[in-house]
């Protein structure tokens, strides 16, 4: 019998054409932009281990930060999101994404190398602090909304995005395992202000690696232009009007809030209420996302045999959780040490894990024309709930104490566990249709609940 679930309310179609030089298009191996600009981008985010270690612990170390200054740091590299996210999905939809990416890294490249150049001349203080890391939360938006759009044309087909997601999801959880290890090292030789400097370099590795890259992108597609705030409602109704990217949606403030919440007050925990280094807070995030790494491996494999929709929520399962088991810790130093690992392995699994799976359907299920905006309308909902997150962090750990509040957060966590179990995304069998890049000006085609469900990852109609 053949699985069901109604298509999205565009048509079904082909992947965008774009002018690149050959290649051999059986695997993204054979793919040379795709491998430059992922590359490049393995660099970057090993450059920002540094950074997301290195701006807490210079709030810390160097200005005594309290636990609501480091909350609002956090918070000021996130808010962005809220607020920009969608105009600049806007914006990005309607022309080139390189451009705009390269703008993006060459900002980043700057602003992170004037924190050790300020601080050697004595011009640093909190103020600055939270100032940068606010502009560098702007083009970390125009960024991240950009190359999630960009990825669909390198790849050039649909059936290419898992392996796309899976590939960048590995690198990114491989710089998780190693990155933090070698940060808190870093960081305690040459100082949190100085380490800066590397990722710094790791932006121009990722400047290098965009100009290196041939695929011309296609222009956007000839529709009739539209005020500026009517393309921005039709992103969010996109999102909101779709039977898959709506429950997705509704679920993503909740998971950054929980991630960025109990990352930073667990950072805090365990520098001032169990007197850890900074080389060993760095050790128990890089053994912890081993965690990541499992997950974003075993993705592939897993989706290819398990139904998508209940893996996903075992996934998030594991995320929400594991981290339970932080407050409850106890003991000696070293088992605290090893409990702290075990539950942000399990957690970081679940987050390795089900982030493959929901860009996957997220790019499935949206044509390229709207891609720009419904990467905004997720990232905004994603780091608006992060943002929320690293200053509700701040406000509670000051207001009931670290471990009092580690408990009400990872409480609150683990309930999330029944809205998941609510969602309809957990009852999907497989992915859903590819979608044409069409403009949301077409009229829609109706739906049917006999439309097979193609497997991406086999190109095979679902069976059951």
């Amino acid at each position: 019998m053949t699985t069901t679930e109604p298509r999205p309310t565009e048509p079904r179609a082909t992947a965008p054409r774009v002018d690149a030089p050959p290649e051999r298009a059986d695997t993204l191996w054979h793919n040379t932009d795709f491998v430059r600009f992922w590359a490049g981008e393995g660099l970057s985010m090993f450059g920002s281990q540094v950074t997301n270690m290195a701006l807490p612990l210079t709030a810390v170390i160097v200005f005594d930060a309290s636990s609501e200054q480091v909350g609002l740091l956090r918070f000021a590299q996130m808010v962005p999101y809220l607020f920009l996210a969608l105009a600049f999905g806007v914006w990005v939809d309607r022309g080139r994404r390189k451009p705009v990416m390269m703008l993006a890294n060459g900002a980043r490249l700057v602003l992170i190398a004037s924190v050790p150049v300020l601080s050697h001349y004595h011009l640093l203080s909190i103020d600055e602090l939270l100032l940068i890391a606010g502009v560098i939360g702007i083009f970390s938006v125009l960024f991240d909304v950009s190359w999630m759009s960009y990825v669909p044309t390198l790849v050039r087909s649909s059936r290419h995005y898992v392996d796309a997601n899976q590939k960048l999801g590995v690198t990114q959880s491989t710089t998780d395992v190693a990155g933090p290890g070698a940060a808190g090292v870093l960081i305690g030789w040459l100082g949190p202000t100085t380490a800066l400097l590397l990722d710094a370099v790791s932006y121009l590795a990722s400047l290098t690696s965009l100009v290196s890259i041939r695929t011309v992108e296609p222009p956007a597609p000839p529709v009739e232009r539209r005020s500026f705030g009517r393309e921005l409602v039709e992103g969010v109704r996109w999102v909101f009007g779709h039977r898959v990217l709506r429950p997705l949606a509704m679920l993503a403030p909740f998971t950054n809030f929980s991630l960025t919440c109990i990352s930073t007050l667990f950072l805090l925990y365990g520098l001032r209420a169990h007197h850890l280094s900074p080389a060993a807070i760095g050790l128990v995030f890089s053994a912890s996302s081993i965690g990541a790494l499992l997950g974003a491996l075993l993705s592939k494999r897993l989706m290819r045999r398990c139904p998508v929709g209940p893996l996903y929520g075992c996934a998030l399962a594991c995320l929400y959780a594991a981290p339970l088991l932080i407050p409850l810790a106890g003991g000696p130093r070293p088992l605290i040490i090893a409990l702290f690992i075990l539950s942000l392995v399990l957690s970081y699994f679940g987050s390795g894990l089900s982030n493959v799976i929901q860009l996957s359907l997220r790019q499935t299920c949206t044509p390229t024309s709207m891609m720009g905006r419904m990467s905004a309308a997720f990232r905004t909902l994603l780091f608006g709930g992060g943002a929320l997150g690293g200053l509700c962090a701040g406000l509670l750990g000051g207001a009931l104490g670290l471990h009092a509040a580690l408990v009400l957060v990872t409480v609150c966590s683990a309930a999330m566990l029944v809205p998941i179990a609510l969602s309809p995304v957990v009852r999907l069998r497989a992915m859903p249709v590819p979608v044409d890049d069409v403009s949301p000006a077409v009229p829609a085609a109706p739906h049917t609940d006999t439309d097979p469900v193609i497997d991406p990852l086999t190109d095979k109609v679902a069976q059951s």
